[in-house]
């Protein structure tokens, strides 16, 4: 809550000051996306139309667009059309959910908005530039005491963006319950996407028919959560990743929040979203605003496209990673709370022999913390673990080239810690007659309380200042259930986002240097607000490499391949006990921020010149990986996935051809390799060393005839259609296309 971003309005019942000019349009393009904003009446902004590019269009045209657009007056809700805007409002006649939902004490709960001043005025330069453009509209209703700022703009990538402030002008207390804002999506979008999980199996897609009513998405976890919307796609019948129109908007933020699709019969579709605020938990004082999450929106021809806008919007921002992403060791499935200076030392020295460029010492170094049931809050160094300190570790890591990382849960406390017999008040709860269930033997410290705040804030600044630390994975593992703000219990997940917010942008302010991973018990925070705070995401902590390849696809959806850490587990799978080859393990760990999880001291002599092999390809490939446009082919086989990463110049590609089953199909037909250059000839080969298909030629009789060091030379288009038949693999088995420009 803030200060009001603009001056009141006038005392009730005073006139409302006058709005855009009655023909007032705004016409936004960027990469292939028109957004058409209807500004006219003095009411709040319209949608005209969000998708393709309409192209140039002079202010006639804009003006017949909008008749040819106008729905006919047939309703019982208001006399004349019902038009919806990016903030519903029932005061128009839209009996569907509520862009404000609040309240005075029960009264002015139906606000009626209208615009006192839009800037750019329409047909301002700024608003009609190829680039994209930024509009700001401050609306007010002098009855209700309300201001309102929103701020909607097309970025250079094509994604819509948009957010709504809210300020109390009244004299009383203002009760904020919900800020929705919506994009709307035409009737050819007949079908819904958006996901689900748990722990261990992040982001598992989920399709619906996009029918008459309200999908509503919930997630009251206090974080992203496994089990949230993540995306909600709407999109024509059997849309795919090539093929079908498709829309789809992203809540960024990291606490909860709520994602809902709703169609009704005034011939309105609507994607919607925002922050779920639970009872209480936002009320404004006189002259106090209330922000909500940027709301992201993307079009395109296929769920590649729709993808490609988020990482070109991502890519282009100043803060983001920019040197090579380098090869990460984590000591947890290695040592798990085994913390052995010596043991450690080895470690470090076997994983700079495959090519490490970083070492993360994991969960175990500080305090009482010998298992995950105490210590947490103790952020201090062990001295029954580590009697000189890290400094002997740090040392030996840094004097073998590769940076040192160290692993952090400050938002958490355990019961049986210091810090927690010291200050219990600083735990949340509902009030102070109880304490929340424990997760994980955990609670969760009130971040928001000034001293808790303060404390943590000292003791990161401390240990970020002593040690050499490059790196922190900051872990969160557990729900935030009953987080209330004691002693009067409050509700407080609101409040608690925010400090967590705060807390790592000054942080990160005091030591520029240092990389952050968001990490939640894997990928339970995996959203575009903690992105703007952290350097990468922990994808799941699920590493088996078949539920990988699903985890890691849909992950890609919203963020590019160079922030989803991608490790190299062993031989067997810890969290599933499943058994893969190291080139399947590697090459599915290839496709992001590659890392290892393996106690490479015990490993096999052959399956460590093996990684090593791998090492080194990927860091041959990731200007590519890291740049390019991630590419998944609709392939007709279930049992075979194609993916793969194209330049940005179309010079070269890298294709992973994925047997996650046994096939129906036998030989395997062929497949497709999309995103190429038609008009280019491309020698398409076996990349080593993912270039072996376990179940060819010295099993089963003569092998394939293209699949040699030399290849086969074809144009694009050729690729992308009649393609190339596929080498015959065992299940969970995965081979590398290299495509290169002639």
């Amino acid at each position: 809550m803030t200060a009001a971003p603009f001056p009141p309005p006038g005392p009730p019942g005073a006139p409302e000051p006058s709005g855009p000019p009655a023909s007032g349009l705004a016409h936004l393009r960027a990469a292939g996306v028109s957004l058409v904003l209807d500004l006219s009446g003095g009411t709040l902004p319209r949608v005209l139309h969000w998708g393709p590019d309409l192209g140039g269009l002079d202010s006639a045209q804009l003006d017949a667009l909008r008749l040819a657009r106008r729905c006919q007056p047939i309703g019982f809700s208001v006399d004349g059309p019902v038009e919806v805007a990016v903030l519903p409002e029932q005061s128009a006649g839209w009996l569907g959910t509520p862009g404000l939902s609040g309240h005075r004490d029960g009264t002015d709960f139906s606000p009626a908005f209208r615009v006192t001043h839009t800037e750019p005025a329409p047909g301002e330069s700024g608003l009609g530039a190829d680039g994209g453009g930024r509009l700001t509209v401050r609306a007010a209703d002098g009855t209700a005491g309300l201001g309102l700022e929103l701020t909607i703009e097309l970025t250079p990538s094509g994604l819509v963006r948009q957010r709504a402030a809210v300020t109390n002008h009244g004299s009383t207390p203002y009760t904020v319950d919900a800020v929705n804002l919506t994009l709307p999506v035409p009737a050819e979008a007949t079908e819904l996407l958006d996901f689900t999980g748990r722990h261990l199996r992040e982001r598992g897609p989920q399709r619906t028919a996009f029918t008459q009513g309200l999908r509503m998405r919930e997630n009251r976890t206090g974080r992203t959560g496994y089990d949230a919307a993540y995306l909600l796609v709407a999109g024509s019948a059997g849309f795919g990743n090539r093929s079908g129109e498709v829309w789809g908007v992203h809540t960024a933020w990291s606490g909860n929040h709520r994602t809902f699709a709703e169609r009704t019969f005034h011939a309105v579709s609507l994607l919607g979203s925002g922050e779920l605020l639970l009872p209480g938990e936002v009320v404004l004082a006189p002259g106090e605003s209330y922000t909500s999450p940027w709301q992201y929106g993307s079009h395109g021809t296929g769920l590649d496209e729709l993808s490609a806008r988020f990482h070109r919007h991502l890519r282009a921002r100043a803060h983001h990673p920019s040197s090579p992403r380098p090869v990460v060791v984590n000591t947890w499935e290695a040592v798990y709370f085994d913390h052995d200076l010596a043991r450690l030392r080895e470690l470090a020295d076997a994983a700079a022999a495959v090519g490490a460029e970083r070492f993360v010492l994991d969960d175990g170094w500080f305090g009482s913390r010998r298992d995950d049931r105490r210590g947490l809050g103790d952020w201090y160094v062990s001295d029954e673990v580590w009697p000189d300190g890290l400094g002997p570790l740090t040392d030996h890591v840094t004097g073998l080239g590769m940076e040192f990382g160290l692993w952090v849960e400050p938002e958490m406390i355990n019961e049986d810690s210091d810090l927690a017999r010291a200050h219990p008040d600083w735990i949340m709860a509902a009030g102070d007659g109880r304490l929340p269930g424990a997760a994980r033997s955990q609670q969760v410290l009130d971040l928001a309380r000034p001293e808790a705040y303060a404390y943590i804030f000292r003791r990161l600044d401390e240990l970020l200042t002593t040690y050499p630390i490059g790196y922190l994975k900051w872990d969160h593992n557990r729900d935030l259930v009953e987080a209330g703000h004691r002693p009067t219990g409050r509700a407080g997940v609101h409040g608690q986002t925010l400090a967590v917010y705060r807390l790592l942008d000054e942080l990160r302010r005091r030591h520029p240097g240092v990389e952050i991973e968001s990490c939640s018990s894997g990928g339970a925070r995996v959203d575009l607000a903690i992105l703007e705070r952290t350097d990468r995401v922990w994808v799941s902590d699920c590493i088996d490499a078949l539920e990988r390849q699903r985890i890691q696809r849909w992950t890609n959806t919203l963020i590019p391949l160079e922030l989803m850490g991608t490790h190299v587990g062993s031989g067997t799978a810890h969290t599933t006990d499943r058994r893969h080859p190291v080139d399947f393990r590697a090459g599915t760990a290839l496709f992001g921020h590659f890392g290892i999880e393996w106690d490479l001291t015990r490993a096999e002599p052959a399956e460590v010149a093996r990684l090593a092999e791998w090492v080194a390809l990927y860091k041959e490939l990731r200007p590519l990986l890291h740049s390019g446009t991630a590419v998944h082919a609709d392939h007709p086989d279930p049992a075979h996935e194609l993916h793969g990463v194209v330049a940005g110049d179309g010079s070269e590609a890298l294709y992973a051809l994925v047997a996650t089953a046994t096939s129906a199909n036998y030989p395997t037909g062929a497949v497709r390799l999309p995103g190429l250059d038609p008009d280019t000839v491309y020698r398409v080969r076996p990349q080593p060393p993912g270039d072996v298909p376990d179940g060819n030629a010295h099993r089963w009789g003569a092998g394939l005839p293209w699949w040699t060091p030399e290849g086969v030379e074809l144009p694009g288009r050729v690729l992308a259609t009649a393609g190339l038949q596929a080498p015959v693999l065992f299940p969970e088995r995965l081979v590398l296309l290299r495509a290169v420009r002639v």
